[in-house]
């Protein structure tokens, strides 16, 4: 596969690398802040989210889009996609476990399908996006 089909794969197969890093530290932070801190769900959640972030936007500006990693415009960018899930992601933990009582786990599981799907293409589309 070549051309810009091939490019999307490339970097859709690098965002799941990085962000199963990003994912795996936000999901073990939010789960010890839950069970051995004691925390809420969103508390819990908040949590991993800033125990992760720096993760996923070295990792996504270097490796996946290829971007230099410090640069402040296109770091406000991010912010604003990363901000974004952070607000979907509190916003899906507390009505599905707040609300309507799931499991802190089953709740995660979610949170892990849904909102890296949505990141990657705000972060392909706009943060991350070549500027002439």
């Amino acid at each position: 596969m070549s051309g810009a089909r091939g490019e999307i794969v490339r970097q859709g197969g690098t965002f799941l690398v990085v962000g199963l890093a990003a994912t795996a530290v936000h999901a073990l932070v939010s789960l010890a802040a839950r069970d051995l801190g004691h925390a809420s769900p969103v508390a819990a959640t908040a949590c991993g989210y800033l125990a992760s972030v720096g993760i996923s936007y070295l990792g996504n500006a270097r490796f996946t889009f290829g971007r230099p990693a410090l640069h402040g415009a296109q770091f406000v960018r991010f912010l604003v996609v990363s901000l974004s899930g952070f607000a979907a992601n509190l916003a899906i933990t507390w009505l599905l476990s707040n609300r309507l009582g799931w499991p802190f786990p089953a709740t995660l599981a979610v949170i892990v399908v849904v909102i890296p799907a949505l990141t990657f293409s705000a972060s392909k589309l706009w943060a991350f996006a070549a500027r002439n």
